[in-house]
């Protein structure tokens, strides 16, 4: 009897969190002829703040044959796809990707460079369908055009989910994601059960960029931001209405979601008017007198969290149940565990039960992203990592690994040798 995901001797493994993008000038191609010259206009001048896009190894993002082959090296059967390089008409700043656009003419432009970008997508999931699941990339900007997108893409073969970004905490031109306004989106990707995906990459516009722990600041804050984005769902009430809606946070880690739920179960219950509290009671409402179950179990029943997984997310893994949690490689970037996929694995999970590995190393991401996972089989049996080698302690790397935007236990992608420093 042939073997299935379930009972190979490997394990398929599923990245839902790498990185991809056409290099930039290929992007014209997918644009509105009446926007060509602007682009190049824009390419003529548009510097990359990121040097990993801009030398040699920046072809990992669109290179087919390249990014196979390094996929198959590194255990990773299938992907999920997230934007990396510069779509169309987006600034030159290294925090593009918490910029959203602050004027109609911006949102224009940048809104046809999302576009262009999902549309490239299509072509590029084609070179390998049963590998690669894009995402549906839009602005919060304007809903309806939101909504038109997620139709469109609803219907290609290639999209896994909706990638919303996160709204910049002062943003005084998007409303915050707890707003009624975005009610349509939560109702229609509820409707098309398709996946709510939100990456890390969130910040306040209002932060002054020109002081000596500016950019410091910026990136150890771009996971914090986007956290919020649970408890404001929550609050709003978007759960209670939409008890299908998945969302997923990726790259923001795992151990900030008990700490947040604890604080909501303690002063949700304060809030409701009929507890009849004289302090927190003013500060409940409408959305919150709807709610019919604990914050924590809307949580462990709509949410699903994927990161670049450590032996310290073991507790997360107890508190949301295996079937919550995703593992992703964070590929082509450099602090991420490819390519040494195999060994991270290894050094995470090797003391779960099989079945939950299998959960968390595909299962999970093939229900929330439409992988075939018969398809993926001939794949895995030839390149994932063996169920004996995961379970093997990997021991002492000699490295520190704290939870979140900490040293690795390996090399990060090497595209630039960048290695983590020893352990003192």
């Amino acid at each position: 009897m042939a073997a299935t995901w379930d009972t190979l001797d490997r394990y398929v493994v599923i990245s839902t969190d790498t990185h991809a993008g056409a290099d930039l000038r290929d992007y014209k191609a997918y644009l509105p002829a009446r926007l060509h010259d602007d682009f190049d206009a824009w390419a003529a001048t548009y510097v990359s703040p990121f040097d990993d896009l801009i030398i040699a190894t920046a072809q990992r993002n669109w290179s087919h044959e390249l990014r196979i082959s390094e996929m198959d090296a590194d255990g990773v059967a299938a992907e999920v796809l997230l934007p990396n390089t510069v779509p169309p008409f987006f600034p030159t700043t290294p925090n593009i990707t918490i910029t959203l656009p602050r004027t109609r003419d911006e949102f224009e432009k940048r809104w046809a460079g999302v576009q262009a970008h999902n549309r490239w997508q299509i072509d590029f999931c084609s070179l390998a369908p049963a590998r690669r699941r894009g995402l549906i990339q839009v602005f919060p900007n304007d809903v309806d055009l939101a909504l038109e997108e997620i139709r469109w893409g609803a219907e290609k073969g290639c999209f896994g989910g909706v990638l919303l970004p996160a709204v910049s905490p002062g943003d005084p031109n998007v409303a915050p994601l707890f707003h009624t306004r975005y009610e349509p989106i939560w109702a229609l990707c509820a409707e098309l059960d398709l996946t709510v995906v939100q990456h890390a990459g969130a910040g306040s516009p209002l932060m002054p960029m020109d002081q000596p722990a500016s950019n410091a600041v910026l990136v150890t804050e771009m996971a914090m931001w986007a956290q919020r984005t649970v408890s404001h769902l929550i609050l709003a009430g978007v759960f209670e209405r939409h008890p299908t809606l998945r969302f997923v946070p990726t790259e923001q880690g795992t151990l900030w979601l008990q700490d947040q739920m604890m604080l909501l179960d303690v002063m949700v219950p304060s809030m409701k008017s009929e507890a009849g509290n004289r302090t927190y009671g003013m500060f409940g409402g409408s959305s919150i007198d709807e709610l019919t179950m604990e914050p924590s179990d809307y949580a462990k029943r709509n949410c699903y969290l994927a990161s670049e997984l450590t032996p310290y997310e073991s507790s997360t893994i107890d508190y949301l149940g295996a079937d919550h949690v995703m593992w992703g490689s964070d590929y082509p970037h450099e602090e991420g565990f490819a390519p040494h996929s195999k060994l991270a694995i290894r050094w995470a999970l090797h003391d779960q039960p099989e079945d939950v590995c299998r959960k968390i190393l595909a299962g999970n991401a093939a229900r929330l992203y439409r992988f075939d996972l018969d398809a993926l089989v001939p794949v895995a049996s030839e390149i994932g990592p063996t169920v004996a080698e995961v379970h093997t302690p990997l021991g002492d790397t000699g490295y520190v690994s704290p939870p979140a935007f900490g040293y690795r236990p390996f090399e990060g992608g090497l595209a630039l040798k960048r290695l983590a420093p020893a352990r003192g």
